[in-house]
């Protein structure tokens, strides 16, 4: 180990052998498979006439190439626009664009034709044929409108913010649930956004009461943008039934890590501020880490041991982000559920993003409609700045003046671990009772599970057994009372 290198391994791991580091972990496996997929949908073509599964739609899968990334500034500074089209940037970039250019407005309010107004139209078609993109983002959600317009006045093909998203989870969803999720949520956007091209489509009858609306508008009854509703919500239907049923199994084994009584641990936090390579770096366990957006969207559960020997169970989240599309959080909803059922959460905060507060305020707004929608109490949360290594110092000195009861850390060096450690135990003792027990010699396994379960601040012996002055979880100390003097 090297003088820039930090042994930050939490109790209770082994040094490995050098057979053991050659075997990749699922986390290393996760990230050279997406990358594969990555290279090998370069090039593919973004349009298509129909959705492979038939639906036509205002939505196709996107395997963009040359992309121009289009704002609106309604509010905020030069900057604040800026940050959010590096944002914006960054989520193409994970869904395996290259952006060739970026544009935004300043407006009191997005065009309601156009989103950007006639004058910009006419720039960013001009900017579109100079750079050959096929594809134009809006950091926004379009109205299909919206959409329609801009298309015709570009000749390619435009989307927004909230495919984008979607699009990306798509792309990462790997367990059952998750991909269930996302094609929900996917769903639940397209269903009004249904249209169908040329003259393919018959119209039903309108018009006066009692008729079926006179000459010429008299069709066979059902449209095909209905029988494509149609479909849509019987898929609907059936994706929220199966969620629901996935949800039964995940409740099955939350109940059963309640009862265990080890405390549960949840890190959340916006995307890609750092929550796996934090894992990681307190339990040592192999999940994915990448430098893009969404790269972790189904839970990550790890059992883990503190440095006083206290077991913990850590569950790594799906990140949030500003304007979360409303269908993925419907559609997350049972897994986001997952931060309300843990004892402590450690939100985590990207550092070395030039405005870490509304990241704060996003992730908030997020866990807030959580709360409100399902009436449970948000737990108790440790708020934890990573990235410090490549924070500029001016932002981290604002962090400090503006927030209380907050550690500083980064995953990637070390630096803060211990510390976070140290106040991870603080606060699970003070869920604990603080008793003295004491155990005969006969009863070697309550003696284990009092070293499993709690944190042991004293032990000594005479003739009868163990005297133990203990902090145990409440459920772990009802369940032993025989033992407490």
């Amino acid at each position: 180990m090297t003088e820039h290198e930090h042994d930050i391994r939490p109790a209770g791991f082994h040094d490995v052998s050098v057979e053991e580091l050659k075997t990749p972990t699922v986390g290393e496996m996760d990230l050279e498979a997406r990358s594969s997929l990555r290279r090998l949908t370069r090039g593919v073509s973004t349009y298509t006439d129909e959705q492979s599964d038939g639906y036509d739609v205002e939505y196709r899968k996107l395997r963009l190439e040359k992309v121009v990334l289009v704002g609106v500034w309604t509010e905020g500074t030069v900057a604040q626009i800026e940050a959010r089209l590096d944002e914006l940037a960054a989520l193409a970039t994970t869904a395996g664009s290259e952006i060739v250019d970026m544009i935004y407005q300043k407006r009191d309010k997005p065009d309601s034709g156009t989103y950007i107004g006639r004058g910009k139209v006419d720039e960013l078609r001009s900017i579109v044929i100079e750079t050959g993109a096929d594809t134009v983002i809006c950091d926004g959600e379009l109205s299909p409108g919206q959409m329609i317009a801009l298309e015709k006045a570009l000749d390619v093909k435009v989307i927004d913010r909230t495919m984008l998203i979607l699009d990306i989870f798509a792309q990462h969803a790997k367990s059952k649930e998750g991909k269930a999720q996302v094609a929900l949520a996917q769903m639940e956007y397209l269903i009004t956004r249904v249209r169908g091209w040329g003259g393919t489509l018959s119209r039903q009858a309108g018009g006066r009461a009692g008729s079926n609306g006179g000459v010429g508008l008299r069709g066979p009854g059902e449209t095909k943008i209905e029988a494509d509703r149609r479909r849509l919500r019987a898929d609907m239907a059936r994706l929220r039934k199966e969620i629901a049923s996935m949800k039964t199994s995940r409740e099955i084994k939350r109940e059963r890590r309640d009862n265990s009584a080890i405390p549960q641990v949840a890190i959340a936090g916006y995307t890609n501020a750092g929550k796996s390579s934090l894992i990681n770096a307190l339990t040592g366990a192999g999940v994915l880490v990448e430098d893009a957006l969404f790269a972790t969207l189904d839970p990550t559960t790890r059992r883990a041991s503190l440095r006083d020997g206290r077991a913990v169970v850590f569950t790594d989240t799906v990140g949030f982000v500003r304007h979360l599309p409303t269908q993925l959080v419907e559609a997350f909803r049972s897994t986001l559920e997952e931060v309300l059922a843990a004892d402590v959460v450690l939100h985590v905060v990207d550092g070395s993003d030039p405005f870490p507060m509304e990241q704060i305020a996003a992730v908030n707004k997020v866990v807030g409609d959580i709360v409100r929608e399902t009436g449970t109490p948000a737990p108790p949360e440790i708020l934890v700045v990573n990235k410090i290594d490549a924070a500029d110092p001016l932002v981290l000195a604002e962090l400090r003046h503006r927030l209380d009861d907050v550690v500083f850390v980064s995953a990637r060096t070390g630096e803060g671990i211990e510390e976070l450690e140290t106040r991870l135990e603080v606060f699970l003792n003070s869920l604990d009772s603080h008793v003295t027990m004491r155990i005969p010699f006969t009863r070697g396994d309550v003696v284990a599970r009092v070293h499993e379960y709690g944190t042991v601040l004293g032990e000594e012996y005479d003739s009868h057994g163990a005297i133990l002055d203990v902090r145990l979880p409440d459920s772990v100390a009802q369940e032993l009372k025989e033992f407490v003097v």
